[in-house]
């Protein structure tokens, strides 16, 4: 039953596409998020559900789609450049059947972002998407919001809308990707136009979400997740009227909170600052090490899972407390085929040091971009300019804590991080596009100023 309601869903989209085929697209952003094959039980998963909605993105764009105002930038051209090398790794790859494997869903996850903002040409359109993404990821959100308040959840036990333990549905990587939507979540509720803003509705479902988001950390027990909890919580001080209200306020949740987490979690988290007696924080340390040396050795990289390759011993330390006397007990573990656990390992051992570059760069870019139109938008007295300011200041939180959550996470790819690169590309190209308007305008007034003082010289 719950296939037919899903297929019925997108059935209804594809049908819309036919008189506006922008929103094919959105039911790409959709498929690409949610993952309904994976959702499924019955015939979806055998459905190239992702396949067939992105054919029909592109070609409603190519046959149907107004061309006008479209623009390529810098970055798209870097991101190319990443995608073509990410193609010669692949090539040239130790372990070609795994790295095929993972090449078939990367390329499509950065064409898309390469084709994306030649879509999203209207502020229209890029409100339409943002409103899109949040929302996808508010059906997986909430299902593990409610399922983490109904029984606490559990370190790879909390299921949300898919059993699946890959992509998005990966613990550490739903934690890190929920968190850093909070941000989009707020703009949405605070300077929306397809829905109304700042309205009771609007606030209340903002509220909920974060709440929900917030609880999947828990359900997780995600390390993470809470680490990027704090590191969005000192990036909002930065834009919040009142730091030192929102700090005590952010503080006081914390210790409301902490009587009602599960033990389990606690325990959990009490390994962030004793790695060395956890063997997953020491595992990942030995992979970081072992992918230095692997790249010292091979400067181009590996190509995709070029993990597979390693093997490393080591010990656990832990100290155990027996009454009033401590002992320390060391333990050797033998590992291998381990992954990086790290985004940037990830793309350092799979695409090399010229590969890390690039997707360095792509980054900072966006980083950059997004802190100037950032600035321009608290400086501007044009109300439409601070909206896009607003929005610059989301994305860039969106990226920021992504970024940091990518410390521990192997999410270098993924379709979501590719689609908010999409999103800063498109806003840079609506401002750039405001700003020829407005030079024309000035141009204009200017000529027509010139023109009626040479008539009254001439008059004269």
């Amino acid at each position: 039953m719950f296939d037919f309601v899903i297929l019925a869903f997108l059935a209804v989209l594809v049908v819309l596409g036919l008189r506006r085929p922008f929103i094919w697209v959105l039911t790409y952003l959709y498929v690409d998020i949610v993952v309904p094959q994976q959702v499924g039980y019955v015939f979806l998963p055998d459905l190239k559900v992702s396949l067939i909605t992105f054919i029909l993105a592109f070609a409603g764009w190519i046959m149907f789609d107004n061309k006008k105002g479209t623009q390529v930038s810098i970055r798209q051209g870097i991101l190319l450049a990443f995608l073509i090398w990410c193609g010669f790794t692949t090539a040239i790859a130790e372990f070609p059947e795994s790295a095929a494997l993972k090449w078939a869903w990367v390329w499509k996850s950065m064409l898309f972002a390469l084709f994306l903002p030649l879509v999203l040409r209207t502020r229209l359109r890029l409100e339409a998407a943002v409103y899109v993404s949040v929302l996808s990821l508010a059906t997986i959100v909430i299902s593990g919001g409610i399922k983490t308040l109904l029984t606490g959840g559990g370190y790879g036990v909390l299921v949300t809308l898919s059993a699946s333990n890959s992509g998005i549905y990966e613990g550490s990587t739903l934690s890190t990707v929920t968190i850093a939507c909070i941000p989009l979540v707020w703009w949405l509720a605070m300077h929306g136009t397809i829905l109304p803003a700042r309205t009771k509705s609007a606030i209340f479902l903002a509220v909920a979400l974060t709440g929900a988001s917030l609880l999947i950390p828990i359900g997780t027990q995600a390390r993470t997740g809470l680490l990027c909890v704090a590191f969005l919580g000192l990036l909002l001080l930065r834009s919040v009227p009142n730091k030192f209200a929102f700090g005590a306020a952010a503080g006081l949740l914390v210790l409301l909170s902490i009587p009602f987490l599960p033990q389990s979690f606690q325990e959990r988290m009490g390994t962030i600052s004793n790695y060395q007696a956890d063997q997953s924080a020491s595992t990942r340390l030995q992979v970081w090490d072992w992918t230095l040396d692997y790249v010292a050795e091979n400067p181009i990289g590996g190509g995709f899972d070029v993990y597979l390759a390693n093997s490393f011993t080591y010990e656990t330390v832990e100290t155990i407390r027996e009454g009033n006397v401590e002992r320390t007990e060391r333990t050797e573990v033998t590992e291998s085929r381990r992954a990086f656990h790290s985004s940037y390992f990830e793309v350092l051992g799979e695409q090399g040091v010229f590969g890390f570059l690039l997707w360095t760069l792509l980054h900072g870019t966006g980083l950059v971009a997004m802190e100037r139109l950032r600035r321009r938008g608290r400086e501007s007295d044009d109300p439409e300019l601070q909206r896009w300011g607003t929005l610059a200041n989301a994305l860039q939180q969106v990226q920021l804590v992504y970024l940091f959550g990518a410390l521990f996470v192997g999410v270098a790819y993924q379709p979501f991080i590719m689609t908010v690169l999409a999103m800063q590309m498109a806003l840079t190209g609506l401002v750039v596009q405001g700003d020829r308007r407005e030079n024309q305008r000035e141009r204009k007034k200017r000529l027509a100023a010139r023109r009626e003082r040479g008539r009254e010289v001439a008059s004269s």
